[in-house]
């Protein structure tokens, strides 16, 4: 956050006092004062983004102490939900002062109106990620049955445990995570418990702290599991958090993987680090040599996922 924070800060002033200063600006009133705007914009939303929210979210629950406003929040920090937008604001006035002072750079302006564009869809996408209608999981075949025991791997805030909650009825989650993720607030425990009560799962779903490089549960306890947008944090450590996914499962037991990868949309959210994402292809390699077999895979929300199954005869072999 203090990043993305920094860089807005370094932009909006540049907005507001250095393109201000320039003849061609200076000179047209509307776009002297529209820089100084859009610069105070830029700057307020960057000290925001570094610090503004947490005064701001403190101040809101000792005013509102005993409400829970019957909403979901799962605590995505400023900088993946408000720096979107802050670099679509930014690469739009750079489009604008270039015409206006030097109509030569053209070529520039026209890169700055792409990434303007993309950087609007993904503070599109980003948003989206933080509402309740978009908690959901894509419709595959997961479960083995309506009262399976599912772990929710890597859960933060409950994101994907309240979309689970929806599809199993009957049957119990559990819950876990390391809730020390610097990208959701205060971990996320606080807020995954608010959540769980929100949604009336809290008697329904154990929550449990740990690793996933280390799952703290026998071999063989649980029917299925999904692990969203967890994985992919685990760097040279990914095959042995998949390998103890299929350690936990049942034979037979499915596993829904929803990670990241490079595309248009990871590039409208994330830039240039789009590309050293994991693609699907090493994801595929992966997910074979810890032992899983892939049963489907697609696309929803921007996202791209894999479901995988430990095979029957695992049970055969011991494993």
């Amino acid at each position: 956050m203090w990043l993305v924070g920094a860089l807005g800060v370094i932009a909006g002033l540049v907005l507001m006092v250095y393109v201000p200063s320039l003849k061609p600006v200076s000179n047209v009133l509307f776009l002297f004062a529209g820089f100084h705007l859009v610069g105070a914009v830029v700057l307020a939303a960057s000290i925001y983004v570094m610090a503004g929210r947490g005064i701001f979210r403190r101040w809101s629950r000792r005013r509102n102490a005993n409400d829970d406003a019957a909403k979901y929040d799962f605590g995505w920090a400023p900088a993946w939900t408000l720096g979107p937008w802050i670099a679509a604001l930014v690469m739009a006035s750079a489009t604008v002062a270039v015409y206006a002072a030097a109509p030569a750079w053209w070529p520039f302006a026209f890169l700055f109106t792409l990434l303007a564009a993309s950087f609007f869809a993904g503070a599109l996408i980003t948003a989206s990620s933080t509402r309740p209608d978009h908690a959901v999981l894509p419709m595959v075949d997961l479960l083995s049955g309506e009262s399976d025991l599912v772990l929710d791997g890597g859960c933060g805030a409950g994101r994907t445990t309240v979309a689970l909650g929806r599809a199993l009825k009957k049957g119990r989650i559990v819950a876990l995570d390391r809730f020390d993720s610097d990208y959701i607030e205060g971990g996320g425990r606080a807020l995954l418990e608010r959540n769980l009560r929100l949604a009336a799962l809290d008697e329904r779903v154990e929550i449990r702290q740990g690793d996933l490089t280390q799952l703290p549960f026998p071999d063989r306890t649980f029917d299925s599991a999904v692990s969203a947008h967890a994985m992919d944090h685990l760097g040279p450590q990914i095959i042995q958090g998949l390998s103890e996914m299929r350690r936990v499962l049942k034979p037979g037991g499915r596993f829904l993987l929803v990670v990241w990868v490079p595309g248009w949309a990871m590039f409208a959210i994330a830039s240039v680090l789009a590309f050293f994402l994991t693609g699907k292809r090493e994801w595929k390699q992966l997910t074979n040599r810890a032992g899983f077999q892939i049963r489907d895979q697609g696309h929803f929300n921007g996202f791209w996922f894999l479901l995988l199954e430990k095979p029957a005869s695992a049970a055969l072999a011991g494993d």
